[in-house]
């Protein structure tokens, strides 16, 4: 499958997700077209990269939801994990589990990793803006989690005022 680029439709996904004030649901990219959104990849619940960027998000979840932006964070991890992950950081956005890997390879997020000369496959930081009509407006790949929460409110910003 050739990789995403910006323009792309994003492709569709249906996964079990859970957050607060809405339990757990069946999450699809219907549910968030209509406005901008946010879809992060993570490797692992509770690891310290993505508790800093789940907590980063929470931190500026008013300014995304200020810009009529939602989030949508994904990971392997199953919804136990998921809702353990929410409770205990307090997040404010829901976590869905691709639980068949679906939604990783449909977006080039499962990757070859190595570690300590081992490799294994896993899950690629990344983070994909999807525009109202459902296209790819931004794609960061390799993400730091330090800063990349403001790069993305920057980029919802200049996706506005693209459109007016």
């Amino acid at each position: 499958m050739p990789e995403l680029q910006i323009g792309d439709i994003a492709p569709d996904f249906v996964m079990p997700s859970i957050g607060p004030d809405m339990g757990e649901k069946t999450l699809s990219k219907a549910d968030f077209v209509g406005g901008p959104f946010i879809l992060y990849f993570y490797p692992r619940d509770a690891t310290p990269g993505c508790t800093s960027e789940a907590c980063d998000f929470r931190d500026n979840f008013a300014q995304f939801n200020k810009l009529g932006a939602k989030v949508l964070g994904v990971s392997k991890d199953n919804i136990v994990s998921h809702d353990k992950f929410i409770k205990k950081h307090e997040l404010n956005f829901p976590l869905a589990y691709d639980k068949d890997g679906q939604a990783c390879e449909a977006y080039g997020t499962w990757i070859e990793k190595s570690m300590y000369g081992r490799k294994y496959m896993g899950i690629d930081r990344a983070t994909f803006l999807i525009d109202a009509q459902g296209r790819i407006a931004g794609i960061w790949r390799k993400v730091k989690v330090g800063g990349h929460v403001a790069e993305l409110a920057k980029a919802i910003k200049a996706l506005e005022k693209a459109a007016a």
